[in-house]
């Protein structure tokens, strides 16, 4: 019977074997194990919902804007206005919130008044229309492409949303009362 004695190891293997320990402790951070120390993940759902409630919410803050700088559009834009209120509130990850209120439409200038995005309206009243008209078929077309990772009843519910603001683009430059 013969005895070999065991190699020396290698210095390979003990660097391999110090990064792995040194990995390994990086991994786990310093912790009590309190579940507090643990970041908590935001469901991808969450997050497109709430980016969704922001992008309306602007759209409102656009609608408001345009309201008081051309208060003869207020009761045409009301009703749009409205919607996209509703779609705030229905696109919420909290279902219960209300949805933003109605500003009065009095106390209009018809000056340039900033939007909140800081996108001056437009001081001619068919221009302020159309930029409007513009910011919803953007935001249509952008929640249409959102609609590749949206799951099922978001997507449908985005799906409509769009389809909604592509028809308030049209709604807001057609000329209402004219006969074709």
């Amino acid at each position: 019977m013969s005895w070999t004695l065991p190699s020396r190891p290698s210095r390979r293997s003990l660097l391999a074997g110090a990064a792995g320990a040194a990995g390994a402790a990086l991994l786990t951070g310093c912790s009590d194990g309190r579940a507090a120390d643990v970041a908590p993940t935001i469901p991808p759902e969450r997050r497109m919902r709430e980016a969704a409630v922001r992008d309306s919410t602007r759209l409102l803050e656009r609608y408001d804007a345009t309201a008081t700088a051309h208060p003869a559009l207020a009761s045409r834009l009301a009703p749009l206005r409205a919607a996209v209120a509703a779609h705030t509130a229905a696109l919420s990850p909290t279902p219960s919130a209300p949805p933003p209120p109605v500003p009065s439409p009095s106390g209009g200038t018809g000056a340039a008044a900033p939007a909140a995005s800081g996108e001056p309206v437009p001081p001619k009243p068919d221009e302020a229309l159309t930029a409007l008209a513009d910011a919803e078929r953007s935001l249509s077309e952008s929640r249409t492409i959102d609609l590749a990772g949206a799951p099922g009843e978001l997507a449908r519910l985005l799906a409509s949303v769009a389809a909604c603001g592509a028809v308030h683009a049209y709604l807001l430059t057609s000329n209402p009362g004219a006969t074709s």
